[in-house]
């Protein structure tokens, strides 16, 4: 069988497509599309289309592994200033210093054995990171994040008793269901809490997303084009 063949997307005009139609729909929901954020998911993605992406003067970028992004990243924050790295995928207990070394953001802590494991981390090195809860808001078992009605103490053990630095609230909602009831829902749990940042929203919902708050939408085909194997992966 022939390997599949990926069409060459044009990253810097998709980029500026994406940002034009966050800004449509945050100015119709009226409000300011300056406090709406787009994390570029660049997970399988080479160094081509990421220096392409830097080219654009995007700095905000999001990764669901931490080996993989290690291997990119360490590199282009030495070439490139300001960029915010994001970690937007299951993170494992044996890995979080590495996660703590290389990213500003991580958006999955999904249960307290990780927040404490962060916790102890950025204490040792002396750092802090801005930190989201991943909350699982259509309650599926086979998908990370804290249950809705364990969200309130969650949040409490991460703000208030081990003091990390969390601004908000992440989630992806079920496939094939209408995902603006999982954004309310995440934006209520939020709101309650005094939390002021929403990550919600990619390729095929980020609009919607918009319209009920969110301040980061994580995009990665609308950009990139079609997800690309990585090697020895069945993805």
């Amino acid at each position: 069988m022939l390997p599949t063949q990926f069409p060459r997307p044009d990253i810097q005009e998709n980029l500026r497509t994406v940002k034009e139609q966050i800004a449509i729909v945050a100015s119709e929901a009226k409000r300011d599309p300056m406090e709406i954020k787009l994390v570029a998911v660049t997970k399988t993605q080479g160094l081509n289309e990421i220096q392409a992406a830097l080219k654009a003067e995007h700095k905000i970028f999001g990764e669901n592994r931490v080996q993989e992004a290690e291997g990119k990243w360490q590199n282009l924050h030495e070439k490139f200033s300001g960029i915010q790295l994001h970690m937007i995928g299951p993170l494992q207990r044996n890995k979080v210093k590495r996660a703590v070394k290389l990213f500003d953001v991580i958006e999955t802590i999904d249960r307290p054995e990780l927040a404490h494991a962060i916790a102890k981390e950025t204490r040792i090195l002396g750092c802090q990171l801005k930190c989201f809860i991943q909350v699982n808001t259509g309650e599926e078992p086979q998908k990370a994040g804290v249950m809705p009605v364990d969200v309130d103490a969650t949040i409490d053990l991460c703000r208030d008793q081990l003091g990390l630095q969390l601004v908000g609230l992440m989630c992806i909602p079920p496939f094939g269901v209408e995902p603006g009831l999982h954004f309310g829902l995440l934006a209520e749990m939020a709101r309650r809490n005094g939390l002021k940042e929403l990550s919600m929203g990619m390729s095929g919902d980020y609009k919607e997303a918009v319209r009920f708050g969110a301040t980061h939408i994580r995009v990665g085909a609308a950009i990139f084009g079609a997800r690309r194997p990585l090697a020895g992966s069945d993805e």
